[in-house]
């Protein structure tokens, strides 16, 4: 496959360059490179207050479909989103706060919400001034989302002049939810329905005191990125449900397959620069020198990554071929069956892997870490231990290894289901 940028492309990049250059200063570079997988409680204010000041230079939602409309958002062909995700990524900018409204709900509204939608939540989102999260998993479904429980009834009294709903449940694993302004949930709206049927989505407000609870869950890494959401009768208006009532299964199967999208070429970059670290630290110390396994450990892991972007390059597009409908957000028309299930399964273990090897490459001294003699402080974390803490949850959220082989096994393969018992 020939993946090759043009000179509008680069000429692109130095813009984005040169902005990032201009606008990465003071407290934002301050907080550069922080908040990201395993950290996101880092520094939320200032990362905040950046998510707004890369609405103002147009920089969120860059490549959302334009025959929709503009929301405030700059134009850019798919390889110019790929040159800008690259940029963020190099020039080491903070964590984004707002890239689960970008990257999963806007993509989502473009394809499947309405003209008044659109008009509400998009131009929010491309100006950082609103965020999301996502109401998927439960504690008795996890990533089974033919399992979820959670009920939404409709009432009259609880939306706008068409009615509402009320939404009662518990959602687990929800990042960022302690920072966010709504939730997209997937309920159930038809009682004794079950499986795919009678799932809705909506689009919950968490600004409800008492019918909204964010219960912040401690990770073993010492951080509490995640969170348990509690709805008690939460209102959602009954024109923030996004496609019919019922149809919610197909909108929500939509979104994940958006959610391995441009932006995973800018999680490679992340790893690179770990896989790095790492590898000098093998350098350093010796490792290498000693011990030929760990060697050929450490060669095929950088082997392996420089095959994922190829993967993600040429799936990227919609149809293999690199030349996909252009707006980079993989409506689903056209897109390589089964490729995001297989983009999951390769980041997922990989990044495992290399957490792992960071530990061996530092052999006992991976047990310590900087200690603060004041009483009562916590044990502190280097970036290596929680680089392998944290990605023990990498084959989980997001949708498990076990969840992701099912979907290539029925859906690609062809293979019939398992017998349930």
């Amino acid at each position: 496959m020939d993946f090759g940028f043009t000179r509008e492309d680069e000429e692109f990049r130095a813009r984005a360059r040169q902005w990032l250059h201009d606008h990465l200063v003071g407290d934002f570079a301050s907080v550069a490179g922080q908040g990201g997988p395993g950290s996101e409680h880092q520094a939320t204010d200032v990362r905040r207050r950046w998510e707004r000041e890369l609405g103002q230079g147009g920089w969120v939602g860059i490549g959302w479909e334009r025959s929709r409309g503009s929301y405030g958002n700059r134009a850019a062909t798919l390889t110019q989103q790929v040159v800008w995700a690259e940029e963020y990524a190099r020039a080491g900018a903070p964590a984004r706060v707002g890239h689960i409204g970008e990257n999963l709900l806007a993509p989502t509204l473009l394809s499947h919400g309405t003209d008044e939608q659109r008009n509400r939540f998009l131009p929010a989102i491309a100006r950082g001034e609103e965020l999301w999260c996502q109401g998927y998993s439960e504690p008795d479904a996890g990533s089974d989302l033919a399992a979820v429980r959670t009920a939404a009834v409709r009432d009259p009294g609880a939306g706008n002049g068409a009615g509402g709903y009320r939404v009662t449940g518990r959602k687990i694993w929800t990042s960022l939810a302690h920072e966010a302004d709504w939730c997209f949930v997937l309920a159930r709206t038809e009682q004794g329905t079950g499986g795919h049927r009678g799932l809705s989505f909506l689009l919950v407000p968490m600004d409800q005191p008492g019918r909204v609870e964010v219960r912040p869950i401690r990770q073993m890494s010492g951080t509490r990125e995640f969170n348990e959401v509690l709805f008690d009768g939460a209102r959602a208006d009954a024109d923030h449900r996004v496609g019919a009532e019922g149809d919610g299964w197909r909108v929500a199967t939509c979104l994940l397959a958006l959610e391995r999208g441009v932006s995973t070429l800018a999680q490679q970059i992340g790893f690179a620069a770990e896989l790095d670290r790492v590898l000098r630290l093998a350098v350093r110390g010796g490792a290498v020198e000693r011990d030929p396994v760990l060697r050929d450990r450490l060669v095929r892991a950088w082997a392996e990554l420089r095959t994922m972007r190829w993967h993600a390059l040429r799936t990227l597009g919609g149809n293999g071929n690199g030349n996909g409908n252009g707006n980079g957000r993989g409506t689903g028309e056209g897109a390589v069956p089964g490729a995001p299930s297989v983009a999951k399964l390769l980041w997922g273990r990989w990044h495992q892997r290399l957490g792992e090897l960071a530990m061996q490459v530092r052999g006992a001294d991976a047990a310590l870490g900087p200690y603060d003699w004041t009483p009562h402080r916590p044990y502190e974390l280097d970036a290596l231990q929680r680089l392998f803490l944290f990605t023990r949850a990498d084959t989980i959220y997001g949708g498990s290894d076990e969840i992701q082989r099912d979907i290539l096994a029925q859906q690609v393969l062809g293979l019939p289901r398992e017998a349930r018992r």
